[in-house]
């Protein structure tokens, strides 16, 4: 009797490992091809893994909270019902499997199929350098490396990490590696060193005191979920990293609001979709940039890193109730079309939890809608390494003056706020400001007549 093996999928180029949190089904149950069967977790994203064909589940080799290497089996699949194998994991074994960049399936027999590392070796790891002092978060995978390289805690805290929420991802620990073993040595001083120069305090935040509830209080605490813990962490860095100013224009949108009501109807016939004002904001930023590249950076110490593509996220609220930001890279290569099958195809997998990790990095600015939520305004945190994010607010009608060559008139419009914050270190008052007025202006000439 044939069996298939479900291998732990490469999620992105730069994730080389998975955390198991929750088997969706047992052994023994029947699934279908396609049907999920387990939630991973990586540092960048959840997701479900499918089933890659149809039949039994034989056997699951992990247990939930395990930490598996890409490439590794999972779990097996019989093409036909039969008395399930095992409930437990199997007895451990070195050997895996070559590392695939999907699902992946194999005819195997039973004994063929390898296991998983000793419980005892997965304890071990998950243990070492977990977190620093400083509250950063390092992979199970940076973690061994730093072990065996003899890093420290205090060591690992000091290498800038390029990963998303600036964590520390193995290629960034090989490059600190090799950097310290071409560093020479310090010679002996010949004589007493001189004074150092005075310096100055650098303000270092501390983390707040644990809040204790009193018997008197009628309290319920909630612990953060793991997408919470990180979002966390990621709006501190940003507000301790960047100075953020936020400056607000009124946008009269009544041309755009006109323009979606004639063609929504037409365009869900003919492309089984939404058209939402999602991608005409995307549309007027990306020209925006165009004007204002300056915009489009990110600092790295006293450089300004100027990006040549244009990749915009756009925040999407999760059924979770938390956010996640994926990616429209080389936004200004598509039309107005192309950015409305995007914003609608991220849109839903976002939230069904099927985004990959490659689609929620490389951003260069980010738009966020507050306007969803009936907001008029907000002020949204810089998503680093970024320099700017704007939020759209809530489209409203009401009376205002209309200015023409025959004299002003009171009609009633539809009206919108945008804010803007940016990076004051690299992005001053006129820049954000001439930007953003930029993006209103190209929303207020939108074209009535445009083709989609």
């Amino acid at each position: 009797m044939s069996q298939v093996q479900l291998i732990m999928p490469k999620m992105g180029e730069s994730v080389a490992e998975a955390t198991i949190l929750k088997w969706l089904k047992n052994v023994g149950d029947k699934v279908e091809a396609d049907e999920s069967i387990l939630e991973i977790a990586t540092d960048k994203v959840d997701s479900e893994i499918p089933s890659p064909a149809s039949g039994i589940l034989a056997q699951r080799m992990f247990e939930e909270g395990a930490v598996v290497q890409v490439g590794t089996v999972i779990a097996v699949i019989t093409s036909e019902a039969e008395a399930p194998v095992s409930s437990a994991p199997a007895t451990p074994d070195n050997d895996t499997t070559a590392f695939s960049p999907s699902v992946s399936i194999k005819e195997t027999s039973m004994s063929q199929v390898p296991s998983p590392p000793e419980k005892g070796l997965r304890d071990e790891a998950l243990t070492i350098l977990r977190s620093s002092n400083g509250g950063r978060f390092f992979s199970p995978l940076v973690r061994n490396i730093a072990k065996q390289e003899g890093v420290s805690a205090a060591e690992l805290e000091t290498i800038a990490g390029t990963g998303m929420n600036q964590r520390v991802t193995k290629n960034d620990l090989l490059n600190h590696l090799t950097k310290r073993k071409q560093q020479p040595k310090p010679a002996a001083p010949l004589a007493a060193p001189s004074p150092a120069p005075e310096r100055r305090e650098i303000y270092q935040p501390t983390a707040a005191p644990a809040y204790v509830p009193s018997s008197a209080e009628n309290v319920e605490i909630v612990e953060m979920d793991r997408m919470r813990k990180l979002i966390a962490e990621h709006m501190v860095m940003s507000k301790h990293t960047s100075p953020h100013v936020t400056s607000f224009v009124e946008a009269d949108v009544t041309n755009i609001v006109m323009w979606r009501d004639r063609m929504k109807g037409e365009f869900e016939k003919r492309e089984k979709e939404k058209l939402t004002f999602t991608p005409l904001f995307i549309d007027a930023i990306v020209r925006a940039i165009k004007d204002f590249p300056m915009v489009n950076v990110s600092v790295d110490g006293t450089n300004i890193i100027v990006k040549k593509d244009i990749n915009i996220g756009m925040a999407a609220a999760l059924p979770s109730g938390n956010l996640i930001v994926p990616v429209i890279k080389k936004a200004d290569f598509l039309n107005l079309l192309g950015l409305t099958k995007m914003v609608n195809d991220f849109a839903s997998r976002a939230r069904a939890n099927r985004l990959m990790p490659d689609e929620i990095q490389g951003g260069t600015f980010t738009i966020t809608n507050v306007g969803t939520f009936g907001n008029l305004m907000g002020t949204p945190i810089i998503n680093q390494p970024q320099v700017a994010i704007m939020a759209t607010g809530a489209i409203k009608k009401k009376p205002v003056v209309i200015e023409t060559l025959n004299g002003d008139s009171i009609g009633i419009r539809s009206m919108m706020f945008l804010s803007l914050s940016y990076d004051h270190r690299v992005v001053d008052g006129a820049l954000g400001g001439s930007f953003l007025r930029r993006v209103a202006d190209y929303l207020e000439q939108f074209d009535i007549n445009r083709s989609i």
